[in-house]
C-alpha cells in the first residue's frame, strides 16, 4: 500500500479539524506534515472522484469533506486511493517451468492454494477495514493528542 493512503487519511481528519465552511488548498494540506503538495493533490483529486471530498477552484479554493468522516470507512478511502484491485494477483506460476502442472495433470483445473489463501485473507482485511470509519480514527487522534484539533486551526487561520 502505497504512502498516498496515510496521507489521504490524514487529510481527511484534518479537513474534518478545519471546520465545515473552510476549503482547505492540497498545498496547505500538504504543508502541515511537510509533504510534497503535487503528490498529495493527486491523493486529494482521488478521494474527491470517489465522493470522499468536494474540490473548489480560485483563490479562496480546497479540499472540503463531502459528507461526515462516520460515513466514510478506512476502505472507501483505500479504493480511492489504490484502486479496487485486489492486493494479490495470482499469476499461475505453478503452470510454468519443468513442475508446471500439464493439462490432463490431476488438480490442473483446481483453484490455487496460494491465491485461495490470499484471497480469504484479504476478504478479511477488506471488511476490517470497511468496518471502521473515520470518525472513530479521529476520535482516538484526539483523545491521543487533545490539542490537534486547535492548533491545525490556529496554523490555518495564521497563513
Amino acid at each position: 500500500m502505497s504512502e498516498g493512503v496515510e496521507w489521504a487519511l490524514h487529510s481527511c481528519v484534518n479537513l474534518a479539524w478545519s471546520g465545515p465552511d473552510r476549503a482547505v488548498s492540497a498545498a496547505r494540506l500538504a504543508a502541515w506534515h511537510g509533504l510534497p503538495a503535487a503528490y498529495l493533490n493527486k491523493q486529494l483529486q482521488a478521494l474527491a472522484r470517489a465522493g470522499i471530498l468536494t474540490s473548489s477552484p480560485g483563490p479562496r479554493g480546497g479540499f472540503r469533506l463531502a459528507r461526515p468522516l462516520a460515513a466514510v470507512s478506512l476502505m472507501d478511502v483505500v479504493a480511492a486511493v489504490e484502486g479496487p484491485e485486489e492486493a494479490f494477483r495470482c499469476a499461475e506460476i505453478r503452470r510454468r517451468g519443468p513442475g508446471a502442472d500439464g493439462p490432463t495433470a490431476e488438480g490442473a483445473a483446481a483453484d490455487c492454494a496460494i491465491a485461495h489463501a490470499m484471497s480469504r485473507a484479504e476478504l478479511a482485511w477488506r471488511k476490517a477495514l470497511a468496518a471502521q470509519n473515520l470518525d472513530e480514527i479521529r476520535q482516538q487522534a484526539e483523545r491521543q493528542a487533545p490539542e490537534a484539533p486547535q492548533r491545525l486551526r490556529a496554523w490555518l487561520a495564521a497563513q
